[in-house]
């Protein structure tokens, strides 16, 4: 087989025919040669694979229709480059419309986010209002106004115990009524 196809003439002419043999022998002369040049192309096994496998695929379909003008070789290592083009541009709309896609749904997930968000602090802010008079009193100047506890202390002429024991229960009927909006 080797012998008769040592002729690339007769070889193209085998592979115009459709002859089985011709086709092992290319894969067998070929195949390993191109999947290093595509390798050397895409960095990845698997498309490199897929990229010979779809040029020798096409040479077999095409194969009334195929004219190999130069050498062989030559028309082959083109015709990888050419699949590996192909493959790039073909991967390169799909990545646009994915990081599209992707721009999308972030966009709707940071809209639901942030109207979750606002729901999530009007809700709070509400709740503030509904604690009992004392403990909301001394809970704001904690934690709106930024005082510490011995400045709400001496400014309300209570102990510090007292203003823990407020913030405390500020944040203890809080967290209960805000169970239900939480993931807590």
């Amino acid at each position: 087989m080797q012998e008769r196809f040592a002729d690339e003439e007769l070889l193209k002419e085998a592979l115009g025919k459709g002859e089985k043999e011709a086709y092992r022998f290319l894969m067998k002369a070929y195949y390993k040669k191109l999947s290093a040049y595509a390798y050397n192309l895409c960095q990845d096994k698997d498309l490199a694979e897929d990229i010979v496998q779809n040029v020798i695929l096409r040479l077999w379909r095409n194969r009334e229709k195929t004219l190999i003008a130069n050498k062989l070789s030559s028309f082959l290592y083109r015709s990888v480059y050419n699949e590996f083009i192909d493959q790039y541009r073909k991967s390169k709309e799909v990545i646009a419309l994915q990081k599209k896609h992707i721009e999308s749904l972030s966009s709707i997930l940071e809209e639901e986010k942030d109207e979750n968000l606002n729901t999530l602090i009007k809700v709070v802010n509400d709740e503030i209002e509904q604690l009992p008079k004392k403990c909301k009193k001394t809970f704001l100047m904690s934690k709106k106004e930024g005082l510490t506890n011995f400045e709400i202390a001496d400014y309300l002429n209570i102990s510090i115990k007292t203003v823990e024991a407020h913030i405390t229960s500020a944040y203890k009927i809080l967290r209960n009524k805000m169970a239900k909006y939480t993931d807590r």
